[in-house]
């Protein structure tokens, strides 16, 4: 009996292959499913996970989400964060709140908005990330420099620039007055 039961398992472990959540995402989109959103629905995972294994396979590589790793970069601004930011302790995220001041002020003084816009929702996604893995006071920090940023009323800041504009239009037209009054 016992010899019977060890053909019977031993059957049983060649006909049931379990695959795992990455191969069986793999299998779909080498067979023609390249939809992110239909392989995760097929494979129970979620399309974070599909895009990511997607991209560090080498299939995709215009993926961006949440969780999206930031040595895929998602435009020219993400190499200014690459290996940055973090959220593995209180002081961690500090330093990448005074990594993301730096790079706003950068952008600011530049008028580079796409900048200042990136700069932005890097703050929001690493909020997210630590919030969503329990490290609620390393989010915080994130939350608070984004509070900051955001609470300037908007009326303030559009003064701001047409002062600096005007300064600008001064600095440039000053040499072309000098010459007319010299004329």
């Amino acid at each position: 009996m016992t010899e019977n039961m060890n053909i019977t398992l031993f059957e049983m472990e060649e006909h049931e292959t379990i695959q795992s959540k990455k191969d069986m995402i793999l299998s779909l989109y080498n067979s023609g499913t390249t939809e992110i959103e239909a392989i995760a629905a097929v494979s129970g995972a979620k399309p974070s996970y599909v895009g990511s294994v997607l991209q560090r396979e080498g299939l995709i590589n215009n993926y961006f989400d949440l969780y999206t790793s930031t040595a895929h970069p998602m435009n020219i601004y993400s190499k200014h964060f690459q290996g940055k930011l973090g959220f593995k302790d209180v002081m961690t995220a500090h330093r990448s709140v005074r990594n993301l001041e730096e790079s706003y002020g950068y952008f600011a003084n530049n008028q580079d908005r796409a900048g200042q816009h990136h700069t932005l929702e890097m703050a929001l996604t690493m909020l997210d990330r630590a919030r969503w893995t329990g490290k609620l006071e390393e989010a915080e920090v994130y939350r608070r420099w984004l509070v900051r940023k955001l609470s300037n009323p908007l009326f303030a800041e559009a003064k701001e620039q047409k002062i600096e504009a005007k300064k600008t239009v001064e600095t440039e037209e000053s040499p072309q007055v000098k010459l007319k009054l010299a004329a």
